[in-house]
């Protein structure tokens, strides 16, 4: 038995002490990447793009592997924010900009979606334009519309998309598409496609949250880049965006979504992105 005297205090009650002092910080939730915000300053602040592209595994029901080239200097830069309300409804307004050089991809796996299809894909049916990796390459500018409500002294953003094509810019964000079948017992990919985007769109919205993606162009993989094959691109991409039916994601990544749109619209300095439990590193990118 330990007992006090002479000011001693025994080493168990010092330990006890440290680990409910440092208890709380150790069992922290971890989060994401924290996003900060120059607005209107001259000086715009920068954000590594991967930060910036984030909500990509957030949002996406699959695994999601994240890569960039080696000496990456890509970031993101959020340069000014408008928000006009008439007091029931607002309408925010954001510029970006991607600088730097470098490649940024996100690759898909397709466990749950070839989980979900196996029914069809063992009858022969293959799944089609199924995405397999979001790229940013390069520099581009871009805008971030929200539009939301206000009601009883709460706000909340009812819409958010991000405009890859702002200011007349092409837009430097692609995905890849293919199509997945199965021959002989094993899982093959077929028809590379790949696709540049111009927006992507979140809603609040009852069930199952869908994101809407808008093309430019859809092109094949091995098509080069002709301007011929980037003018028949065009007419893919607009025959494609009457066709394209929202993607699936997350509920978490779509409320996720949302609220970065409110931190903007509401011109807070900064905003920190949850933990993506899907996430992991890949091998740099060979450019």
């Amino acid at each position: 038995m330990y007992c006090l005297k002479d000011g001693y205090v025994p080493l168990f009650l010092i330990t006890a002490a440290l680990v409910s002092l440092f208890a709380e910080p150790l069992l922290a939730e971890p989060t994401g990447p924290t996003l900060r915000f120059g607005y209107n300053s001259d000086k715009p602040l920068d954000n590594p793009l991967c930060h910036f592209m984030y909500f990509v595994p957030l949002v996406s029901p699959e695994q999601v592997a994240e890569c960039t080239n080696v000496g990456n200097t890509q970031c993101a830069e959020v340069l000014t924010c408008h928000c006009h309300t008439n007091g029931q409804t607002f309408h925010a307004t954001c510029d970006f900009e991607f600088v730097g050089n470098g490649l940024d991809r996100n690759t898909f796996g397709h466990t749950v979606i070839i989980q979900r299809k196996e029914k069809e894909l063992k009858s022969g049916k293959p799944l089609a334009h199924q995405l397999s990796a979001l790229s940013v390459e390069g520099v581009g500018c871009g805008s971030i519309e929200i539009d939301g409500t206000l009601t009883n002294g709460l706000t909340q953003v009812d819409d958010m998309r991000i405009r890859f094509n702002a200011h007349g810019h092409s837009s430097p964000v692609t995905i890849d598409l293919q199509d997945i079948v199965l021959r002989d017992g094993t899982y093959q990919y077929e028809n590379d496609m790949v696709a540049r985007v111009n927006s992507l769109t979140f809603h609040r919205m009852a069930g199952t949250p869908k994101m809407e993606v808008t093309l430019a162009s859809v092109r094949r993989k091995d098509a080069g880049n002709s301007a011929w094959s980037k003018f028949v691109g065009g007419i893919k991409g607009e025959m494609a965006n009457m066709l394209l039916p929202p993607l699936t994601v997350t509920t978490n990544g779509n409320q996720t979504m949302l609220e970065f749109g409110l931190s903007l619209a509401m011109q807070k300095p900064s905003f920190t992105f949850p933990y993506a439990s899907r996430l992991t590193n890949a091998p740099a990118i060979a450019l």
